[in-house]
């Protein structure tokens, strides 16, 4: 019966102390509900993403880890202290048998029957006291340390059995996700071939030079033409140079500064940075078509890359362009072709060939540039990739146009609209007379870019409405714009943003595009054959009348 007792009172002196320590105890598991809601949120989110999902996918797998390892630290600690436990069995027991004992035999009444005195009585029940304390604390922490080792053990149990539920969802969304995500990037980045061909055709991915004769000039293609004649609210979009890689030289600029008073040697130093030093360049040159020739004495006298009426310094830049170019297939042994993706060559010059052409030939005998491709090309558009800006003063700035050694030297390519199938002002129109763009086809063009920007629709139909010259099966435009994010009627107002001879920004009604998603979404969906003819770069300016 004495033990029964005694149970009931350690059972209740044991809750009234645990109830106040489960408070610092706290949930354990808080933290791991916390981390499984951020993952599911994390994981969530990278459903709508576009980009794959790697980075996210390794943050979240450490994460697990942390998790796992937390675990196993608990289960560790967990079995350490059953291992204790043992030891602190066999002091609780000694401890309540004790505190029985003492309660049994230190009676009050016996105390003070066999004391001689209060103040022994009262040292007495100090030191029973005391003692009696003492057992309480071992009894109470043993049996803490037992009520926590259970509980330990019980939320580790939830912990595993919900952290195995986590990650058996986590390998199915992440499966899910990077499904999503190959669907989603094939929709919004690839272009069909049909949509890269028609690109290709408008981006101006060959090289033009002059040829014998002056570039044409075409009035409804130029910015007078487009000021004066087009109808208002129109837009059209003006290429800086165009069918150029904007390397070495421009040839209208060689004639410009030639114009203006620079010698050969100047011109050539300024856009290949150093002049040219003299050499032997005798012997024969294997020409396509045509086998071996003479190499200074017909082959270079039958260049047909600039006009002989040119002035001459222009002439003789030209000849150590081409002799330079030329000679490290002769050196080679190489044939070399005849047309624009070598250097033109034309046989009947050759035979009669202009005598300023001729003249220049022979004063440059020899005379080629060490260690470097001589490209040349007739318009780079005020700006060059080996040199920078192409102006009087070597500098950009608003007014850069009117100081661009092109146009000093009357080149029509240096700002102009292009509508035609080649660069030539012949070549097939599609039925347009002019490259303008109403309101409603220049917000198409934004609503192309927006479309590509998405995705999330059918992007091989974003092609040219003008299906007589392009074929397929295009979007119309009030159809593009019906889904089409944001997609806009009519176009009211724009500005360019430009800067070192790049084409930055385009904001058209408020919809900001880089000048790359502007271009592509412009030479993949603009009427006709409008085209922004510029390949590897982007250098434009959108006018509205």
């Amino acid at each position: 019966m004495p033990k029964f007792f005694l149970a009931v009172f350690l059972l209740i002196l044991v809750f009234s102390l645990f109830v106040g320590a489960r408070t610092a105890l706290g949930d354990e598991l808080d933290d791991i509900n916390k981390q499984i809601e951020e993952l599911t949120q994390a994981l969530n989110q990278s459903k709508e993403a576009t980009t794959p999902l790697e980075t996210q996918v390794k943050g979240i797998q450490d994460r697990v880890a942390f998790i796992e390892q937390d675990i196993a630290k608990k289960k560790a600690s967990i079995e350490k202290g059953y291992e204790d436990l043992a030891t602190q069995t066999d002091e609780l027991n000694a401890a309540i048998r004790n505190y029985y004992i003492k309660s049994y035999y230190n009676s009050p009444i016996l105390i003070f029957l066999s004391s001689n005195s209060a103040s022994q009585i009262t040292q007495i029940l100090a030191y029973q006291k005391a003692a009696a304390d003492q057992d309480k604390r071992i009894i109470t922490n043993i049996a803490l340390s037992i009520q926590s080792l259970e509980e330990r053990k019980l939320n580790l149990e939830s912990e595993q059995g919900r952290l195995a539920v986590t990650k058996e969802n986590l390998d199915k969304i992440i499966k899910e996700a990077k499904i999503y995500q190959g669907v989603l990037s094939g929709k919004i980045a690839e272009l069909t071939a049909r949509q890269q061909e028609i690109i290709n055709a408008r981006s101006g991915t060959f090289t033009a030079t002059i040829g014998d004769s002056n570039l044409a000039d075409d009035y409804y293609a130029s910015i007078n033409g487009f000021r004066e004649s087009a109808p208002g609210g129109y837009f059209a979009a003006f290429s800086f140079g165009a069918y150029t890689h904007r390397k070495g030289m421009s040839q209208y600029g060689a004639r410009g500064r030639a114009q203006s008073g620079q010698n050969y040697k100047q011109i050539l130093a300024h856009y290949f940075g150093k002049e040219p030093n003299s050499r032997d360049t005798g012997g024969t040159i294997k020409v396509a078509g045509y086998g071996d020739m003479d190499f200074e004495g017909k082959y270079l006298l039958g260049i047909a890359e600039m006009p002989s009426s040119w002035h001459p310094e222009a002439l003789k830049a030209q000849a150590v362009a081409a002799r330079t170019y030329a000679v490290r297939y002769k050196d080679q042994g190489s044939e070399i072709c005849t047309n624009e993706a070598c250097q033109v060559y034309n046989d009947g010059k050759a035979n009669n060939p202009p005598a300023e052409w001729r003249a220049a030939v022979e004063a440059t005998r020899g005379e080629v540039i060490d260690g470097v491709v001589t490209y040349y090309a007739s318009t780079h558009g005020g700006f060059t990739t080996t040199s920078g800006w192409d102006t009087t003063d070597g500098g950009g700035g608003g007014n850069f146009i009117e100081k661009a050694w092109d146009k000093i030297g009357g080149s029509p390519w240096l700002y102009k609209a292009w509508y035609t199938q080649g660069y030539s002002v012949n070549s097939a129109k599609c039925g347009r007379s002019n490259p303008w763009l109403s309101p409603e086809e220049m917000a198409d063009i934004v609503n192309t870019a927006i479309a590509l920007k998405s995705g999330g629709i059918d992007t091989s139909r974003i092609t040219p409405v003008t299906t007589e010259c392009w074929g397929g099966n295009p979007y119309s435009m009030s159809e593009l714009r019906s889904v089409t994010p944001g997609g806009i009627s009519q176009a009211t107002s724009v500005s360019v943003s430009q800067g070192n001879g790049t084409t930055s920004q385009v904001t058209i009604n408020g919809i900001t595009l880089s000048g790359d998603e502007f271009k592509k979404a412009f030479n993949l969906r603009a009427p006709g054959h409008l085209s922004i003819p510029q390949s590897g770069f982007a250098f434009f300016n959108i006018e509205k009348k």
